[in-house]
């Protein structure tokens, strides 16, 4: 017989553990089921242990050339057994804080490989034996997605690795790293490894890097990673992988005009895309409408089956953690019969143009984060814009940090003077991007967002120097 609770959540990912959390607190009883460890991809072998190494790896390339900042030092090594060990330990607190939360909201979590069956029914293979079924008034799908691995010739040599295992490997044999893609985690990666002096190359597909963004931003990242030292080759394809004797080489094709090339590789990282987690998720006696390898979801994340819910990389259109802990609480205040105290998008006032409030993060150096439209797909939108740029050659704290490069750049609706979008590149990006989400969210135009001081010296005040940039615009 199964066992009965309000809510029955698959996967203790950003978005599994949100919800559960969420619905905890509106008095809901619930119960996760996790095949692995609490926090999933993201908080175990993505976001945290990534930005963990990238920190460490940062703190090492900082420090060859501290004699700038009159620090003198007789010689600086790096021991890549202690930053993975500062990486667990990173990982460990925060699942750590996770798993409190859980204990203090009387949420069960249930560890285990789940089986979705008909009537709102799970059932799962216990991790130490038996089996078990939970039945919900609602179910939450949050499995999240896997590495996607290529089938070409070499992929299963020794030396190819998924970013799961590199985040995972004890020891540093990475003198020389090939890199097969150019997304997020692709940039985030040579990132890392260029830090602690590897020769790192990309290989991308698409015309450009992070194929998704503007063309403007993808330029100056390849300039940005070319001055490191990071060799990219885009508009091209790695089409075989050879076992040599001084080790592997690839075979690199580019997908226009040219001759292939072959290029001694060192060890290769496989960083071309994640896919949905699905495989042996449904039940002989359940179907869910699937759309494009993902699960087909309704705008209140309703998968084709009425009280099942599908949230995060398994069914989104943006792969981000911070998506799937949004689309959890959504989902949660959904069922709950609550209020929505989250929007993923936003129409301003005066406009017929929906835009995305979801900041897009890349920790590169220097980072990169962008929220809303750009300056192209407003107009594509037939949105009349102005915008205002600032670079950051000119703010005071860049000049002190030694982080000059890069820019801010806002994009206002010509006629308001409404915010619609902003796209940086400069130290803090990341932390800086929410000022703009929200003030998107909140329909602000640019003499509103003018309101608010910024303290000098800050990163902050490239905001208020694009913002009077727009104004002067008018």
């Amino acid at each position: 017989m199964a066992r009965e609770f309000d809510v029955v959540i698959i996967g203790a990912g950003p978005g599994g553990y949100t919800a559960a959390l969420k619905a905890a607190e509106f008095g809901l009883k619930v119960v996760v089921i996790e095949a692995k460890k609490i926090g999933g991809t993201c908080v175990n072998r993505g976001c945290i242990p990534t930005k963990a190494l990238l920190h460490a790896s940062d703190m090492f390339h900082m420090m060859q050339s501290c004699d700038e900042f009159g620090v003198s030092t007789d010689f600086i090594s790096f021991d890549f057994g202690k930053m993975q060990k500062y990486k667990k330990k990173a990982v460990v607190k925060y699942r750590d804080g996770i798993q409190y939360g859980f204990e203090k909201l009387n949420v069960e979590i249930v560890y285990g490989t789940a089986v979705l069956r008909r009537d709102r029914t799970v059932e799962v293979e216990l991790k130490e034996g038996g089996r078990e079924f939970f039945r919900g008034n609602a179910v939450i799908i949050a499995t999240g997605a896997v590495s996607y691995m290529s089938r070409i010739p070499g992929a299963d040599l020794a030396g190819v690795w998924n970013s799961d295992r590199l985040l995972a490997a004890e020891s540093w044999n990475f003198d020389r790293l090939t890199i097969m893609g150019g997304g997020v985690i692709a940039v985030e990666f040579a990132t890392m490894f260029n830090n602690l002096c590897s020769h790192v190359t990309i290989v991308e597909k698409q015309k450009h890097l992070m194929a998704p963004m503007d063309d403007v931003m993808s330029a100056e990242l390849e300039k940005e990673l070319r001055q490191k030292g990071i060799d990219v080759y885009c508009d091209a394809t790695v089409t075989e992988i050879l076992e040599e004797e001084g080790g592997l080489s690839c075979v690199i094709t580019p997908n226009g005009e040219g001759e292939p090339v072959k290029m001694r590789a060192g060890q290769i990282l496989m960083a071309i895309g994640r896919r949905p987690n699905v495989e042996k998720l449904l039940g002989r006696d359940i179907s869910l409408e699937m759309e494009g390898g993902k699960i087909a979801v309704n705008s209140n994340f309703e998968t084709s089956v009425r009280g099942i819910y599908a949230i995060g990389d398994v069914s989104a259109r943006t792969q981000l953690a911070h998506v799937a802990a949004a689309q959890g609480t959504y989902v949660v205040e959904r069922i709950a019969g609550r209020p929505h105290s989250i929007k993923l998008e936003v129409v301003p006032n005066g406009m017929y143009v929906s835009l995305p409030i979801v900041p897009n993060c890349i920790y590169t150096d220097p980072e990169i984060a962008t929220v809303g439209i750009t300056e192209e797909i407003a107009r594509e939108k037939g949105l009349k814009v102005r915008c205002g740029h600032f670079s950051m050659r000119e703010n005071g704290k860049s000049i002190i940090t030694g982080g000059e490069n890069g820019f801010i750049r806002l994009v206002f609706e010509a006629y308001s003077n409404t915010i619609v979008g902003a796209q940086m590149m400069c130290p803090r990006a990341t932390d800086m991007i929410g000022e703009i989400a929200t003030a998107i969210a909140n329909g602000l135009s640019a003499e509103e967002m003018s309101f608010a001081m910024r303290a000098q010296p800050t990163y902050n005040e490239g905001i208020g120097a694009a913002i009077e940039d727009a104004m002067r615009k008018k």
